[in-house]
Formats: C-alpha cells, structure tokens, sequence
C-alpha cells in the first residue's frame, strides 16, 4: 500500500466521522497545529536529560493527541480530557513557579539554546489554543482540552525559564561544547562567570531550586547512608594499607551524623574526634586544617574551638564533601597524627567521584 492516497491533491481529507472536508477546515488545522506542537515537545526531550521531566513531556504529548483525536470524533468519550489531567499539570506549573522564585515573571533572555527551544514551543502552545478557540465558535470544544492548553503554554514557559536559571548556575551541560578542547585557563574563567551569574541573580534563587536541579540530574543534594557506607569502605582500605587504625565519620551537609566506623585498635578518644572533624568541616565549609591556621592567635577564627559547647575541631582530618559547589556532607578522620588524618581525608575525596 502507497504511502500517499492523492485524495489530498484538491485539498480536501477526511474526519472520524466526516469526509471531504476542506483542508482550510479550523479543525483541520487545529489538528495540524497540534501535530507541530508535538513535534516541538519531542524536540525539547532530546535535548533534556532530566528523567522526569522527560516522563511529563511525554505525557504532555499523550494527552494532545487525546485532544486531537476528541477534535476529529467529538462524540467519542474515549477522547475527553478529564479534570485529573489538568490537575497534573497545574500541580507541575505551580512546583516550577515555587522554584522559579521571583524569576518567574521575567522573560526567557535566549542564552540558552534549550530554554529558547522551550519558549518556541511555548509560542505553538498558543496558537494552538488560539486555533481551538476559534473551533469552539464554530463547532463547540470539550471544556477541559481549552483549560490544558490554556495551562500548557503556562507550563511550557516556566519550563524555559527554570532550564535557564539551572544554566546560570552551572549545573547543565552545553551540548555543543566539547570538553576535552577546552584547556584548563577557560575551565577556570567559566568558574569564575558562573559565581558572577549566580551573585547578580541570587535574590531570586533559594537553596531549593539547586536541590531540585541536582535531583533532577540524578545528582544527590546530601550524601546517603549507602554512599556514606561504599566511601568509608575504600577509606578503611587505604587506612589499612598505611597502617593507621582509624575512626572514620560522615555526616550531612546540616552536621548531623550519617555514618561512623570504628576499626579494630583505634583510640576510644578517636570517635569523638573524627565526628567533630566532620561537624566542622561543613559547619565552616573548608577543612579543619585549614581554620587550624585560621584559629592561631590574631587570626581570623581566633577562639572559634571554644565556641558551640566544644563542638569545633581545628586539627587536620575533616574535609567537606562536595558535588559541584555544593556541600553533600562531611568526613571527619581520627587515629594518627594530624597530618596523617588530613591526608587519608583528602583520599577520601579523591575517591568520592567513584561512589557518587
């Protein structure tokens, strides 16, 4: 069987339910401006790699061709939009709005090649409603398909914005990029541009939307206990091999203690010690040998151990953990000298990346 039929070579096609219908029909093209929409959704999820939003995309297109299909047989229940189904979008809408903050209300700039493909598609949502408002005049439309389309331009458009904010913050790969030419000088001046953005737009950005961006990636925002658990492991390893018997802590990016290991021979004293070295570390977000030079007398941390009930280490072996810029949790070390605990730390996060 051809592909093509030639009944469309004099502009007329047919419906569920009615033939010979001229292709200047508004329900011909209301169709045609849905199949373009979905069209440009589909193009939008190739260029994303967040798992659920993909998921929502590809409900969005199912539910548009619910929509068409109710436009070619409207006496068909099978094709009616319901109120769940908008309700899910609306429940999406708001969660971006909340994570969008006060740049909610402000215009896509199109520095991002994603967020302009989304504001795109955002301009078909429209017409695309425009084109059932004007079916509705004529023929009469399902109620619920006018509010998701009503909701979808809504949607599509804190989308983009929400792509744009998570590129300001560094958190999203350019595709067009390739990273193995960029020489190290530019690494660091991108570094630099992206404090820069982060700063000028921080009044509007919470801790939640990196959070969420992060989740979205499939990056974690906070080390888990099956994390913290697979890095102590290959520290107790390495701690083994130098002869040490360590006392190995984790905790989260608030403090609180994740995970803590004694191994065979270490001091009792240690376990104290390493899970303060942990609590310091993200408590002022650098290492504890670093504020130990920061706390001699006449620096800048003079007399912070006395400080929080004697909670505060200033002794090597504790070192924040990061993902990015951002603090997932802290490794406090006790067992050897201090400089011995620092340098099996910072072993520690040479082998984060590895169980992340």
């Amino acid at each position: 069987m051809s592909v093509y039929t030639k009944r469309g070579d004099k502009g007329i096609t047919d419906m569920a339910r009615t033939k010979n219908v001229s292709k200047s029909d508004d329900r011909i093209q209301l169709v045609g401006a849905i199949d373009e929409l979905n069209s440009h959704i589909g193009l939008v999820k190739c260029m994303l790699k967040w798992e659920e939003t993909v998921k929502m995309l590809s409900s969005i297109q199912d539910n548009l061709d619910l929509i068409a299909a109710g436009v070619e047989d409207p006496y068909s229940r099978d094709f009616k939009v319901n109120e769940e189904i908008v309700d899910n979008l609306e429940k999406e809408t708001d969660r971006l709005e909340e994570l969008c903050g006060q740049q909610a209300g402000k215009k896509v700039s199109g520095q991002n090649r994603t967020a302009a493909e989304i504001n795109v598609t955002r301009a078909v949502a429209r017409r695309t409603e425009r084109c059932l408002a004007q079916v509705a005049v004529k023929f009469g439309a399902d109620t619920e398909s006018k509010k998701y389309l009503n909701r979808l331009s809504d949607y599509l458009s804190l989308l983009a914005k929400y792509v744009e904010l998570s590129d300001a913050l560094g958190l999203t790969e350019d595709q067009n990029v390739e990273k193995q030419n960029i020489k190290k000088q530019d690494v660091e001046k991108q570094k630099v541009k992206t404090q820069n953005t982060i700063s000028e737009i921080s009044n509007g950005i919470d801790e939640k939307v990196v959070r969420e961006v992060l989740a979205q990636m499939g990056i974690q925002s906070r080390i888990t206990l099956k994390k913290a658990k697979a890095l102590i492991e290959k520290i107790e390893e390495e701690s083994i091999r130098r002869g040490m018997n360590s006392v190995i802590a984790i905790c989260g990016p608030e403090g609180n203690p994740i995970a803590v290991h004694v191994m065979d021979g270490a001091y009792l004293v240690s376990y104290d010690v390493a899970v303060k070295k942990a609590y310091t570390s993200v408590a002022v977000k650098m290492s504890t040998r670093e504020l130990g030079e920061l706390a001699g007398p006449g620096g800048t941390f003079y007399g912070v151990d006395t400080l929080e009930s004697g909670k505060i280490a200033i002794f090597g072996g504790g070192v924040p953990l990061k993902c990015g810029n951002t603090i997932i949790g802290g490794l406090g070390i006790s067992g050897g000298t201090s400089e011995e605990d620092h340098s099996l730390a910072e072993y520690g996060l040479t082998v984060l990346g590895d169980i992340m």
